[in-house]
């Protein structure tokens, strides 16, 4: 599976943006998926992720009711809105994929990677 992310770019603190990640090369619904992000001096940490159907979704406390993830599984897409942005929220985001997963936070259950966009906020 290729996984593209896209979306990213500079905000500036309290805006928006919504990051995209197209799958190819694979059945995308037979997937979880998930977004880590990765800020500069740091190891990379969950952001987000959704079941296959997209009926369960898991979040960081962090991005907890500003992020929404979401996918279309007919699109082989799975979006990340982020609202309400800080600096804090500057990284690199990654969009992963996993066949099975325990838990979903978990960077090492991911057997994909996509490139990474990076968004950053200024404050």
């Amino acid at each position: 599976v290729q996984l593209q992310a896209s979306g990213g770019g500079l905000v500036q603190a309290g805006g928006s943006l919504r990051l995209s990640c197209a799958a190819s090369g694979g059945t995308f619904s037979r997937y979880y998926m998930g977004w880590f992000r990765q800020a500069p001096g740091k190891e990379r940490e969950f952001v987000a992720a959704i079941s296959k159907s997209g009926g369960s979704t898991s979040y960081a406390d962090s991005v907890r009711g500003r992020f929404t993830i979401s996918r279309d599984n007919a699109k082989n897409t799975v979006y990340l809105q982020m609202s309400d942005l800080s600096f804090e929220d500057t990284a690199v985001y990654y969009c992963a994929a996993a066949g099975f997963l325990t838990t979903m936070a978990r960077a090492r259950a991911y057997d994909y990677w996509g490139q990474g966009t990076e968004v950053t906020v200024s404050s």
